[in-house]
C-alpha cells in the first residue's frame, strides 16, 4: 500500500474474495490479470495510486455478466440514460452500469477517480486522466488475452524501449492508446458492428496531440 492510500491490503484481499459471486471463473482470472497488469503500469506512472488502481481493476467487470434485459432493468430502475449508441452495444453496458452498482454494493470503493475510469474503461474517452488511461489499457493487454491485437499492443507497450523523462513515458503511453483504438475500430468495421463515436472522437484527440494541432 503506498503512503497516500486509504485502501489496505486486506482490503483489496477481502474484495478478491468478494467479487468471485458475481462472475464465473474465466472471467475471474482475466480481472486478476487485469489487477496485475494495472499494478505493473501503476509503478511507473501513478505509484502512489497503485492500491486504488487494483482495487478499480478488481471492479471494473462486476456487472459484466449481466444479461442485456438485466442491464437495461437496472438503467431504468436507477433512472440512467442510455443513448441509442449504447443500446446497439450490449457489449459495453457494464461500464455504465458498474459505477452504480458499485456506490450501491462496494461504497468504500466509489471513490471518483475509481468509477470514472470504469466508466470509461470499454469505449475510452477525451481527456482521460492518467488513472483512466492506464485502467484502459491494463484490460486491453493483460497477459491472458489471446487476441492478436491484444497480443500486439502488449508488445508494443513493454518492448519498447520506455523512455525515462516523465513526458516521454506520457507520451509513449498515449501512442500505445491511440494503437488501440485504430485496432478496435478496424475490428468493429470488419465485423459490421457499432462504432461508439466516443472511441473515435478520442482516437483524434490523440491523433491531433501527436500532430501538434
Amino acid at each position: 500500500m503506498s503512503p497516500l492510500s486509504y485502501i489496505t491490503e486486506d482490503m483489496l484481499t477481502n474484495l478478491r474474495e468478494k467479487i468471485r459471486m458475481y462472475m464465473g471463473e474465466r472471467r475471474y482470472l482475466h480481472t486478476l490479470a487485469v489487477e496485475e497488469e494495472v499494478a505493473r503500469l501503476a509503478e511507473l506512472y501513478l505509484p502512489n495510486n497503485i492500491a486504488e488502481i487494483r482495487a478499480a481493476a478488481l471492479l471494473h467487470d462486476i456487472t459484466k455478466e449481466w444479461t442485456f434485459p438485466e442491464q437495461i432493468a437496472f438503467c431504468k430502475a436507477h433512472g440512467i440514460p442510455l443513448s441509442r449508441e449504447e443500446r446497439m452495444s450490449p457489449k459495453v453496458l457494464h461500464a455504465v452500469t458498474a459505477p452504480i452498482f458499485i456506490e450501491k454494493e462496494f461504497p468504500c470503493f466509489a471513490r471518483p477517480q475509481i468509477l470514472s475510469a470504469i466508466r470509461t474503461h470499454t469505449v475510452g474517452g477525451c481527456r482521460m486522466p492518467l488513472f483512466s488511461k492506464l485502467l484502459y489499457l491494463a484490460d486491453y493487454i493483460e497477459k491472458t488475452r489471446t487476441f492478436p491485437e491484444c497480443i500486439a499492443l502488449r508488445k508494443m507497450f513493454w518492448n519498447s524501449d520506455m523512455p525515462h523523462t516523465k513526458n516521454g513515458r506520457a507520451c509513449h503511453l498515449d501512442r500505445v492508446i491511440r494503437a488501440s483504438y485504430d485496432m478496435t475500430l478496424r475490428a468493429l468495421l470488419a465485423e459490421g458492428a457499432p462504432i461508439s463515436v466516443t472511441t473515435v472522437r478520442a482516437r483524434n484527440e490523440l491523433l491531433s496531440k501527436n500532430l501538434q494541432l
